[in-house]
């Protein structure tokens, strides 16, 4: 059984790279919310093992080769490269970096360094007998690039066979190909699955797969010769390369896959595939066959995040691609965007957006809980003890109540977060320990205590803010993962920095270590982390 790429990265200079990938997109149009909500989680999960002082490789990019391209750009009038350059230019690029993203790569499928690499591996996969030449006919949905079983199709009113993923009539094609002997992989691939309980995520869609591969597999067209917008066949440039297998072997060739061997070697197979459902089967059947056939090893996991379904009453448009993440962030802004639908939605199941329900959140989770508390705690601090961070030296059971609850946040955010991508469950673990503080303010009532002016009084209200401000120096460090933008302004709110250093390299596992502020530290009221929102405006 081939190797796969779960094993537990360490932080040593020779350790594998934790590597995720998210799908590349096609640029048929602009991303929309369904996009964003992958590449933002996979943006969460490096960022946070990342700040677990590990090695990290992040990887997104866009699938620019198909009949899908090639009859959008003809519809716009131009050449099937033009319409990608554009795309990628001024939609894909600039949304990634308006929401944050920290990708180390964008992979672009025309790249020679991808196209040069593909026709090397399925010119192996040919020459070790793995490919071969027949033909085929069958129903074929553009918008998936796919054929279809028979069975998998949905039908209309009038008797329409339809694709069940786009509802759109399949196209029945008869033509030329090679073959790629997935067939022969059905039992290698239910062995993997065995040995790898957790390598299909969620529960739900590992059943389907395997419940799928049981059935038992045909071999895969590999090549389409009816349009010439793709990677040519090296032996036969009468053909192109299927586009899904094109594509998905840009997560072998945008780490050096015949190129560089020693990137290659720190960073490939991928540790996790962010997929969206809809796609599942092309990451754990033909993928790993693929590699399979290659002799290379799989991944460790292809995790699958369910739909985003639009609903609110506020919201005119009422399908997903109508919806562009800057309509939101314009409104909510970037770092309440990034944790709303991560904190919203169970990853791995479908998940319905609504304007009220971003705003009652927001309102109640951010401004409230966690805004306000940060300027009470700073404003105090500022009041009572002119800004410099007081010594806590009259700690008892309410201070220990923090201190475990803060070291339980850690330890199940982390594991959340970081091993089992339940990315709603880690937030949750976070803000149960943001409301516990505030729970702990509003008991200890430090503006009555410091009407106390007395030694005791005075050692009593430090250790009360010294113990809030050492929380929120906690909470900033768990949060910065997901919402890097407010998590440094807190973090400059409590004068962390220079003494404990940059936010980024606070190891997120060992931020219940307690007493990590410096007493004296100086900590400033800051902008409001989540303004109060105004009404948007109605769509006319």
């Amino acid at each position: 059984m081939a190797a796969t790429g779960s094993e537990k990265q360490g932080a040593g200079e020779n350790a594998k790279a934790f590597y995720v990938s998210t799908p590349i997109y096609y640029v048929n149009d602009a991303p929309h919310l369904g996009h964003a909500y992958t590449t933002v989680a996979g943006d969460v999960l490096t960022r946070w093992h990342r700040q677990r002082g590990e090695k990290v490789w992040y990887l997104t990019g866009t699938d620019e080769h198909g009949q899908k391209i090639m009859r959008t750009a003809e519809a716009n009038d131009v050449t099937p490269q033009e319409w990608c350059d554009k795309l990628v230019t001024e939609a894909w690029k600039p949304l990634w970096e308006h929401l944050n993203i920290a990708n180390d790569d964008f992979i672009r499928t025309t790249e020679k360094r991808h196209t040069d690499r593909v026709q090397e591996f399925v010119q192996d996969l040919y020459d070790k007998g793995e490919i071969y030449k027949g033909g085929y006919e069958g129903p074929y949905c553009v918008g998936c690039e796919e054929y279809k079983l028979p069975g998998d199709l949905i039908e209309a009113e009038d008797g329409t066979k339809l694709c069940p993923i786009h509802k759109k009539p399949v196209e029945l094609l008869k033509e030329e190909n090679y073959f790629f002997k997935l067939s022969e992989y059905g039992d290698k691939l239910l062995a993997l699955y065995e040995a790898n309980p957790g390598f299909i995520q969620p529960e739900s869609a590992r059943n389907e797969v395997v419940n799928f591969v049981k059935q038992g597999l045909q071999d895969l067209s590999i090549s389409r010769s009816t349009f010439d917008w793709g990677v040519p066949v090296p032996w036969d440039d009468k053909h192109v390369i299927y586009v899904w297998v094109d594509a998905l072997l840009n997560y072998a060739t945008a780490v050096g896959y015949g190129a560089n061997q020693e990137k290659f070697d720190a960073t490939f197979p991928a540790n996790v595939h962010l997929v969206g459902k809809d796609i599942l089967r092309f990451h754990a059947v033909i993928w790993p066959a693929m590699l399979l056939a290659q002799g290379l090893p799989v991944p460790g996991r292809v995790a699958a995040n369910g739909w985003l379904m639009v609903g609110g009453e506020k919201m005119s448009k009422s399908n997903l691609t109508g919806i562009k993440p800057q309509d939101l962030t314009s409104h909510f802004g970037v770092d309440a965007y990034r944790w709303y639908f991560l904190r919203a939605i169970a990853f791995g199941s479908d998940g319905s957006f609504s304007w009220e329900d971003f705003s009652a959140r927001y309102t109640s989770e951010l401004a409230n809980d966690y805004g306000n508390l940060a300027s009470r705690v700073a404003a105090m601090v500022g009041k009572y003890f002119g800004g410099a961070l007081p010594e806590a030296t009259a700690s008892g059971d309410a201070e220990k109540a923090i201190h475990d609850g803060l070291t339980k946040a850690v330890a199940d955010a982390d594991r959340a977060i970081g091993e089992d991508l339940d990315f709603q469950s880690g937030i949750l673990s976070i803000f149960g320990f943001v409301k516990q503080v505030n729970g702990y303010i509003t008991e200890q009532e430090p503006w009555k205590v410091a009407k106390d002016e007395s030694p005791e009084g005075k050692a009593r209200l430090a250790t009360i803010l010294y113990t809030a401000a050492e929380s929120l120096r906690a909470v900033a460090v768990l949060l910065n993962p997901v919402m890097p933008e407010t998590s440094q302004k807190l973090w400059d709110s409590l004068g962390a920095e220079p003494a404990l250093g940059t936010l980024a390299t606070q190891p997120v596992q060992n931020a219940a270590t307690w007493g990590q502020l410096p007493v004296g530290a100086t900590v400033t009221k800051g902008a409001v982390l989540f303004p109060r929102l105004e009404e948007p405006k109605k769509d006319a």
